[in-house]
């Protein structure tokens, strides 16, 4: 996966485009992550008991990586992610202004 915890990202298809956000939870296996305030859906929900009461509840959803990008931390323009290696480190870069991530 390109992205990872903390990234920076924005919304580039969907009823969500144009959002920017920080990511949450990647899932791998499932090629998505998981970002606060977008790709919420609505769930109506029973009452179980007195703590659990009912009414409609907001769920974040995951959202696919392909319908997201990146926002560089550097150049702050949507990018894709490339890999460097410097000193048998490997590094991510920016494709726009080649600076490390």
């Amino acid at each position: 996966m390109k992205l990872k915890k903390g990234d920076q990202i924005v919304v580039t298809l969907g009823k969500d485009k144009g959002k920017k956000g920080a990511v949450e939870k990647v899932f791998p296996k499932i090629h998505a992550v998981i970002v606060a305030g977008i790709n919420i859906s609505k769930r109506h929900r029973k009452k179980r008991d007195e703590q659990h009461p009912a009414g409609i509840v907001e769920l974040v959803k995951p959202i696919d990586m392909a319908k997201i990008a990146l926002l560089c931390p550097k150049c702050g323009k949507q990018t894709r992610v490339g890999y460097r290696i410097v000193k048998n480190i490997k590094e991510r870069i920016c494709k726009k202004c080649e600076q490390t991530i």
